[in-house]
């Protein structure tokens, strides 16, 4: 891994709740209404058993103990392999490419440090 990308991992907060993700595709008609993520929250680190691919575009539903949802855009920044016995079987870097900022206040209570 390089030294970038493990920078990368240790900058994205673990995200614990729930994410759905599809494949997104163009986002330029989703993002209307959003606004493109500048300081603070810019991604999070989640398990899956999926493995996507480096870059990919997702659109992401992210569902929350209170029993709402926010949804966002992402790219995914790193894909790291887990060993046997570990909670998925990839930890995954997901860079917010956009996100309402009332959503990541709400998300902020959902993350453990990095």
């Amino acid at each position: 891994m390089t030294d970038r990308k493990h920078s990368e991992r240790t900058t994205y907060p673990r995200l614990l709740a729930p994410v759905y993700f599809t494949h997104a595709g163009p986002l330029s008609w989703w993002l209307h209404g959003r606004v493109a993520v500048g300081d603070g929250l810019g991604g999070v680190s989640v398990f899956t058993d999926e493995r996507p691919a480096e870059g990919a575009r997702l659109r992401l539903e992210i569902f929350l103990a209170d029993g709402t949802s926010v949804t966002c855009g992402a790219a995914v920044a790193w894909v790291h392999p887990l060993p046997d016995g570990a909670p998925a079987r990839y930890d995954v870097g997901l860079k917010f490419i956009a996100l309402r900022p009332d959503d990541r206040e709400r998300l902020s209570a959902f993350l453990t440090p990095p």
